[in-house]
């Protein structure tokens, strides 16, 4: 393989993996799943690996079986999970360098508490803070609340007309959340808290600011509870598998998880991706693309895949998910993430350990040692905050110095 320009490398971390049965490898740690302890173990492997990020799955009713799945009665797979949020904050100070993306839905929570929980992870992390708003479509998830009624979702009436319309109000009902959340980051400006002892005065009034959004979902005044982040504003992460998800994207993410089966669907995903940027006008930097990947690592050829199929054969499926699945050894996996890169243009890809804790550890111990070697994959971090690490720049206010009235977009 020719040397390459170094790539982005994050880990998706779910349970004890991505395999409905990972809980049952001999290696898994299942009575540990809903501890601390676990949770800053897996973050510091991944640290010592020097990836960008991490990213913690979320949702607001339990798992089932299938992305389309209604709630189901088995028992012999994980079932029940810890808080995304609160679980980044504790593990926060377990580590110093690699980024915290937790996932939060924004159907059905408040932005206001949103902007709040994430802008109080940037400072326990110190900079290190991301999230991912995540749509939730289920009609039992909605009953959770009692505030709204949602049609059935299946994999076969997906695409119809009225099933389609509501998903799309939930896509802008998302758009608009993140919006509010941006603006509330931005509702204190850098300096406000001027902390002047002998004048008693804790805060500069002048330099809070009422957003005043109005929209079709939120009417939202401000300003936040929390001064602005120390990243200003934390690095906003979507996971899209479908048009309506990348023209989220587009107006509201820094970077998008896309699930391409191939080097060729990769490259197309990305093309609806810029074309999903242009339709939007986007105001932020282009968005950066990773790639989703499900992995199964092991150094001997063959052993990943028998690995994969004995997990297989305990949950009595072959498994599949959204995105490709990758079974081989590390160097097999470094040339498949060079090939799409270049094919493709990706900027960088979302591992998803098949089981954790072993595929981590081969993501950390194996493949990005092969990376390097091929001057794919940075020896270490060079910057503290993961907005630099990503090469974004923290942006101005826009409440700020003049820069636009209250309320403005």
């Amino acid at each position: 393989m020719p040397e390459t320009s170094e790539l982005h490398l994050a880990v998706a971390l779910d349970g004890a993996g991505w395999h409905p049965a990972a809980w049952r490898a001999p290696d898994a740690r299942p009575g540990e799943l809903f501890s601390a302890g676990y949770w800053a173990d897996l973050a510091r492997e991944a640290e010592a690996g020097a990836l960008d990020f991490l990213t913690i799955e979320d949702s607001l009713g339990l798992q089932t079986a299938g992305r389309f799945a209604s709630p189901d009665d088995r028992t012999d797979q994980v079932r029940g999970r810890l808080d995304a949020v609160l679980t980044a904050a504790r593990i926060a100070p377990h580590t110093t360098r690699i980024g915290l993306v937790p996932t939060a839905v924004t159907t059905h929570t408040e932005p206001f508490h949103l902007s709040t929980s994430i802008a109080t992870l940037d400072y326990v992390s110190e900079g290190r803070a991301g999230w991912r708003p995540r749509v939730a479509a289920s009609p039992d998830e909605a009953r959770h609340f009692g505030r709204r009624e949602f049609p059935p979702l299946t994999q076969e009436n997906v695409t119809d007309p009225a099933v389609a319309a509501h998903l799309s109000d939930l896509f802008d009902e998302a758009a608009d959340a993140v919006e509010v959340v941006r603006r509330l980051w931005d509702s204190w400006e850098d300096d406000a808290v001027i902390r002047d002892v002998p004048a008693g005065r804790f805060v500069d009034r002048g330099k809070l600011h009422y957003i005043d959004f109005d929209g079709r979902w939120f009417a939202v005044r401000g300003p936040s509870i929390t001064p602005r982040p120390p990243q200003g504003q934390p690095v906003v992460a979507s996971l899209a598998h479908a048009d309506v998800a990348y023209r989220l994207a587009a107006r509201a993410s820094d970077v998008v998880f896309v699930t391409p089966a191939s080097a060729e669907h990769a490259a197309q995903i990305v093309a609806e991706v810029r074309a999903a940027e242009n339709y939007s006008e986007r105001p932020l930097p282009p968005l950066q693309v990773y790639a989703d990947l499900v992995v199964f690592i092991d150094e001997a050829p063959g052993t990943a895949t028998a690995r994969k199929r004995r997990l297989d054969d305990l949950d009595g499926a072959d498994f599949a998910t959204d995105c490709a699945v990758v079974a081989g050894p590390p160097g097999e996996l470094a040339d498949l993430l060079l090939d799409w890169k270049q094919a493709a243009g990706l900027d960088g890809y979302r591992l998803r350990p098949g089981a954790l804790p072993h595929d981590l550890q081969q993501i950390t111990g194996a493949l990005v040692p092969e990376l390097r070697r091929r001057g794919a994959f940075r020896s270490g971090y060079a910057e503290s905050t993961l907005r630099e690490r990503l090469g974004l720049s923290r942006p101005a206010n826009r409440y700020g110095a003049g820069r636009y009235q209250i309320g403005a977009a």
